[in-house]
């Protein structure tokens, strides 16, 4: 089951052996490249063992980025130990407490914020080749006052996903993909019957939320500043799921025995689900035989929006190994190695210059990369995980009337805003 933010990094893989690479020794590397080509400084101190902490999503994953470290070793002298946490937030956080924290870790854009004024972060989002050559979107999401702190490691944008068989069963075409919330509602509609739901949606603040955003509305300002919540655009999007829901074409995966949208889209239970880009390798690994299609996500009153979710590579304020880390920094993120994972465990690439080859390579996923010029990032300040705790508990209420659209969001105002001014 994924988790409700539906990302690989956050759960663990089960992996507790910790993974040395080789160091070659006497070796250094090449001058520093463009971001497009193998990185690695002539300049960077040999000698030296960077400690990484990932949230990995599981074997294929570790071994990529250990495949990597290797390929780093080799040209700097240094080596690399890398760590799978079985709990991300948890381990990351026992270091830092104890002052002995891992060079290197994968920080989730929700829990940046917290970081930050933890001050345990190292400002190096400017410091490797062509910093600005990452979506802007996602480079808005690990900057704080000003500050760039860290680089994107990879990201992915909600689409809708379309199961073909049922779309073609109920007599629908490629014309009628649905591009706005009345004809969503139509096909939901159309499609629901026989033991299959139109849609089904986890139900979560990190899927409504993109209906929130498509009425115009939003959980804070841009600014961070200010809780925006309690919205006549966010009851407008409320409103509208409650409606579907009500008429029996959106579900959420409890309500179809299944643990989310995947599941119940591989199992048959839903003919459309919302999810990004993870879901590709559990279809393929789960339901090989479902025939699927990924489409954008409809318009709403305010036009096209999605989420997007999305990790960065931190270095540690305390790390005694700054250069060495962003040099290796430098060499994850360019093109040639934001491909080679992508070809490994599906992630997409965070950098623009690898967008069109990226596509050419996963046509299927197009629609995720389009995502990114209308993507918002998730709310990401320290005490925001309990608020959505609370809200999400209301969402499936929605469909049998418990749950008051306008009381949701009015308390979703009212504890926001209480946990913003505790920072």
């Amino acid at each position: 089951m994924k988790s409700v933010r539906g990302k690989r990094i956050i759960a663990a893989a089960g992996i507790a052996a910790v993974l040395t690479t080789a160091a070659a020794c006497g070796s250094s590397g090449p001058s520093k490249s463009s971001g497009s080509s193998a990185g690695g400084t002539s300049g960077a101190t040999s000698g030296v063992t960077l400690q990484v902490l990932i949230g990995s999503s599981g074997d294929a994953e570790t071994n990529a980025v250990v495949a990597a470290g290797n390929a780093w070793a080799a040209k700097t002298g240094n080596k690399v130990v890398v760590t799978p946490a079985k709990d991300l937030t948890q381990q990351l956080t026992q270091s830092l407490a104890g002052g002995t924290p891992p060079d290197i870790f994968y920080v989730d854009a929700s829990k940046f914020q917290g970081l930050v004024k933890g001050n345990a972060l190292a400002d190096v989002g400017e410091k490797i080749t062509d910093s600005t050559d990452m979506y802007p979107n996602l480079q808005k999401a690990f900057t704080q006052n000003g500050q760039y702190y860290c680089v994107p490691k990879d990201f992915s944008t909600l689409a809708l996903e379309v199961n073909t068989d049922l779309w073609t069963k109920a007599g629908l075409t490629d014309a009628d993909y649905p591009k706005t919330w009345d004809q969503l509602e139509t096909v939901a509609k159309k499609l629901t019957g026989n033991g299959v739901t139109g849609l089904v949606m986890s139900d979560t603040l990190d899927r409504i939320g993109a209906f929130m955003r498509q009425a115009g509305g939003s959980v804070v300002s841009a600014d961070g500043k200010t809780v925006t919540a309690d919205s006549p655009q966010n009851l407008q999007a409320l409103d509208y799921l409650q409606k579907l829901a009500k008429e029996g074409a959106l579900k959420f995966p409890k309500q179809v025995d299944t643990g989310w949208g995947g599941e119940a889209l591989g199992k048959g239970k839903a003919a459309m689900t919302i999810e990004g880009n993870w879901i590709v390798g559990s279809m393929s690994k789960d339901y090989p035989n479902v025939h699927y299609k990924v489409v954008p996500l409809p318009a709403g009153p305010a036009g096209n929006a999605t989420l997007s979710f999305t990790n960065c590579w931190g270095v540690a304020q305390k790390s005694s190994h700054q250069a060495a880390a962003v040099d290796f920094i430098d060499y994850l993120t360019t093109v040639d190695q934001q491909m080679s994972f992508a070809k490994s465990f599906g992630v997409m690439p965070s950098r623009q210059a690898a967008k069109a080859q990226f596509t050419q390579q996963f046509p299927d996923q197009a629609a995720f990369v389009t995502g990114a010029d209308n993507a918002f990032g998730p709310v990401g300040f320290p005490g925001f995980d309990a608020v959505q705790k609370d809200f999400d508990s209301k969402i499936q209420g929605l469909a049998d009337g418990s749950s008051d659209p306008k009381s949701m969001l009015s308390s979703l105002q009212k504890n926001a805003t209480d946990a913003l001014s505790n920072n």
